[in-house]
């Protein structure tokens, strides 16, 4: 957040999609995204590189932590 800059949520389908966290075993690379329930498609948002950028993830998309699938 740039300034004190608020963050509106934006929305995303909810019936079809759920919030996941993919980390890489090898690197603890994170990348936060979407995943398509009915296909499995992931969608890439946003790395993950510390706290930070998972709150802004988090109210960016109007989530909560314990909302999240984390995949590896």
């Amino acid at each position: 957040m740039l300034f004190g800059k608020k963050i509106k949520p934006e929305p995303y389908e909810k019936e079809n999609k759920i919030p996941v966290i993919r980390a890489s075993i090898c690197t603890g690379e994170k990348v936060a995204g979407f995943k398509d329930i009915r296909t499995g498609k992931f969608e890439e948002v946003s790395v993950i590189r510390n706290q930070k950028d998972m709150d802004i993830f988090l109210k960016k998309y109007a989530v909560s932590e314990e909302s999240i699938k984390k995949e590896w």
